[in-house]
């Protein structure tokens, strides 16, 4: 059995414009990292004009599909029924995009197939993380 989900989404990227730009991002899941998804974003979709990759909780990803969710740098609300909103927040700015939900909601689905809500900590392995820990401060 695998032990990573990705799947790509098309990511509708709101801009100042009355259009918005379309890019295909990636969200992305492994169970060695239960708690945490991934959502990366092409160069050509970037100011830097270099990939990106955002971390943040599965957790904040589903709530944020049902009802406004975060205070920190990675906000998602829902739009519509359709459409969820993340919001990416940085020093060099704010980026908003719109996803359907229901490609959202497939992703965290197979996230949940792989590992289960609630039994995050069964993937963790702390005696080896402590050790690797211990091991860095040597």
């Amino acid at each position: 059995m695998s032990t990573v989900i990705e799947q790509p989404v098309e990511a509708r990227l709101v801009a100042a414009a009355p259009r918005m730009c379309t890019v295909r991002a990636t969200l992305h899941y492994d169970r060695t990292d239960p708690y945490a998804v991934h959502m990366t974003f092409p160069a050509p979709a970037t100011l830097a004009g270099e990939e990106v990759c955002w971390t943040f909780a599965r957790d904040l990803l589903a709530a944020g599909l049902h009802e406004p969710e975060g205070d920190g740098d990675v906000r998602v609300r829902p739009y519509g029924f359709e459409r969820t909103v993340l919001e990416f927040h940085a020093p060099e700015g704010t980026a908003v995009v719109h996803v359907r939900t229901g490609e959202i909601q497939r992703f965290l689905d197979d996230t949940s197939a792989l590992v289960p809500v609630g039994l995050e900590h069964l993937q963790l392995d702390l005696d080896r993380d402590l050790a690797e820990l211990m091991r860095d401060a040597c």
